[in-house]
């Protein structure tokens, strides 16, 4: 029986980080093969050669895409989007699920307000009346048309009112006896007791404006406010017309396909997010409540 319980828990183990090999492999295998697809030649990314390796090797989409100064001014202001928009998104989600988590007999109308974000979270009033609400309050062509126009994530703040309705109320009954007031039992207690799901819910807003390109697009009336993504979604190889092109710019339209083009916007807009994620991804497995109450 021994026996067979130790091959039973090894075939498991060999099954089990087999699957997680095939897994792991499947969610970096694109972003390798974009990798490699941005710095092949231009002949083989268009054939379709390049699989698990680059053919050839050439920088220039890379060039192309530094080489003009609008790309870090988008790059500043994606970057200048994402912190503002997740601070004040973090802020006002916070301050919106910490009194709809209280019991209804301290927070009457709690369930009405509840109603009227899950009403808004399901239906919205469509693309115009957003567009002219946000024109209305002379946000256009401004950073903060694209942090406040969707600094209201209704799904995020149900996600950390459940997680604050789950802390232990012996919590908050300590801090009320030792004469804390609501400020100090959500900044003191609540928000360091859900570490977790903030780390999550800030992962997810940030990722949101990092990758989001139609606000900018419609928002910004001029390219030199285009966020990042948005300046992607509208870099084109130019290619100029004419008899007048130098040997040096030959050489460069030779070198350059909008496969490759594509594949290197792809992997630069990527960085940043995978950079960022191990810092959070910690507080995913990390004890949620592990030490806070003691019996």
């Amino acid at each position: 029986m021994v026996r067979n319980r130790t091959f039973g828990s090894r075939a498991f183990d060999v099954v089990n980080i087999a699957l997680l090999g095939l897994l792991m492999v499947s969610c970096l295998y694109p972003i390798w093969y974009t990798f490699c697809v941005s710095i092949s030649e231009k002949s083989a990314a268009n054939a379709g050669l390049v699989t698990i390796y680059p053919i050839g090797f050439s920088l220039a989409p890379y060039k192309q895409i530094i080489g003009d100064g609008l790309f870090f001014n988008a790059f500043w202001i994606s970057i200048e989007r994402t912190v503002l928009g997740t601070v004040f998104s973090m802020l006002i989600s916070v301050l919106m699920a910490y009194p709809l988590a209280r019991p209804r007999r301290e927070f009457k109308l709690r369930n009405t307000f509840m109603w009227i974000l899950v009403f808004c979270m399901l239906f919205n009033g469509g693309l115009i009346p957003w567009y002219l609400t946000i024109q209305q309050y002379h946000l256009i062509n401004s950073i903060w048309a694209l942090v406040l126009g969707g600094g209201v994530p209704i799904f995020n703040v149900i996600l950390i009112m459940n997680f604050f309705r789950n802390l232990p109320k012996e919590l908050q009954e300590a801090a009320v006896v030792d004469g804390a007031d609501p400020w100090s039992i959500l900044f003191r207690i609540y928000i360091p007791c859900s570490i977790p799901v903030l780390a999550a819910v800030a992962l997810f807003i940030s990722v949101y404006h990092w990758n989001e390109f139609f606000n900018g697009l419609v928002l910004m009336n001029t390219s030199d406010k285009y966020p990042l993504q948005t300046y992607i979604q509208q870099l084109v190889v130019n290619i100029p017309t004419g008899t007048s092109l130098t040997p040096d710019q030959y050489k460069k339209l030779s070198e350059l396909s909008n496969r490759t083009l594509n594949a290197a916007k792809v992997f630069i807009a990527m960085v940043p997010m995978l950079v960022v994620y191990p810092f959070l991804q910690r507080y995913f497995v990390s004890g949620i409540m592990l030490g806070s109450v003691k019996e």
